[in-house]
Parts: C-alpha cells; structure tokens; sequence
C-alpha cells in the first residue's frame, strides 16, 4: 500500500512539472502575440486556457482523494496541501496569459503596447519567461538555488512595474487614455505573474526545509 501511496504522490508532482510547463508555453505564446499584435496567436491563448484550467482541476481532485483515502502522515499531508495551493498559483498564472493575449485580441489590428514602453515590457516579458522556467525546473528537481533567482526577477519586474505607472503618470505623456490603460493592466499582468511565481518557490522552500520563508504567507 505504501509503495502505490507513494506512486500517488509521484503523479501528483509529475503533474504539477507538466501544468507549469503548459503555463510557460502559453506565456510565450501570449507575449508574441501583445508585442506583434498576432490576433490568431492571442486566440490560441485564449482557448487553451482550458486545458490548463482541467489539468489544474484534475490535480486537485486527484490530492483530495489522496487526502480522503490514504491517511497521510504530516510531511505527506503538507505536500499535498501544498501541491493544491501550489496548482492554483500555476492556474492563475494561466489566467493571466490569457489576460495578456486578451490585450493583444481587443486592440487588434493596432498594438497594445505604448511606443515608449516597448523595451520596458519587453524586459518585463524576459523576467517573466525567467521565472516560469525557474518553477518549472524548480518543481521538478527542488533545486532551492532556484528560488532566490526567482525572488530576484521579481524585485526586477517590481521595479518596472513602477516604472510603467511613472510613465503614464507623468506630464509628458502623450498616448491616449485608452494607451494608458492598456500600459497600466497589461504591467500589472506582468507584474500579477511574477508573483505567482514566487508563491509557488516559497512554497516549494517550506515543503523542502520545513520552514516559512519570511513573508511568505503574504503570496
């Protein structure tokens, strides 16, 4: 019983690898089509959301019936309750790929992205990219170097995150109102990802060493 408990588990992780790779894809995919105004790229995005939201929901129901079933012992038990919370970072960061090639359909044929904010969320998109292959490698081998280049990526983005609302804020600015709310929700996509990213590595931390790192809960 032990030995398929343990298979259980296995497959519970497995599956938290492969959701975090199909984020990953499908942020590269929604960054393509915000930066080249690609309406079937943004379309794309937009359907497969679905897959991930049913991987998601899949993982979910498999650690409950774990939960139910096996009795687990208190570092099984904080594993899975750390895989559900877990899976629905990574869904989430789902949804905001979406959000992001949501942009680029709406303002199709014209771009999403303000002239002179081009280079700064090409910079946030790089970030972003990063730390979505550092979760993902991160789930797969718990190699905790990982997360202080996660946490690094993310104090980066914060600070463009800035960056873009300085921007839209100051008198110079000479896009349109809608140019400028098109800045502010696509930085705070961005920036909503990042994030996430570092919820899901401060979690994989805990469930390595045992211990919160610092303001953890907060994500």
């Amino acid at each position: 019983m032990r030995k398929v408990f343990q298979e259980e588990l296995k497959s519970v992780h497995d599956e938290l690898v492969e959701i975090a790779q199909l984020v990953a894809a499908a942020l590269d995919k929604a960054v393509e089509s915000f930066q080249n105004a690609d309406v079937d790229l943004a379309q794309e995005v937009i359907a497969e959301d679905a897959r991930i939201d049913f991987r998601q929901t899949a993982l979910d129901e498999r650690a409950i019936d774990i939960l139910a079933l096996q009795g687990p012992v208190a570092s099984d038990l904080r594993t899975l309750v750390g895989s559900l919370r877990m899976s629905a970072s990574l869904e989430r960061m789902g949804d905001l790929a979406r959000h992001i090639a949501q942009l680029a359909r709406l303002r199709y044929p014209e771009s999403a992205v303000p002239a002179p904010l081009t280079r700064t969320f090409e910079r946030m998109a790089e970030l972003d990219k990063q730390i979505i292959a550092h979760v993902a490698e991160l789930l797969a081998t718990h190699d905790l170097s990982l997360v202080a280049k996660i946490q690094g990526d993310n104090a980066d983005i914060d600070d463009l995150h800035a960056s873009v609302f300085r921007t839209i804020a100051d008198p110079s600015w000479t896009g349109s109102p809608a140019l400028a709310v098109d800045a502010a929700l696509a930085s705070r996509y961005f920036e909503r990802f990042a994030d996430h990213g570092v919820s899901v590595a401060r979690k994989v931390s805990y469930l390595v060493t045992g211990e919160w790192d610092g303001d953890m809960t907060s994500n």
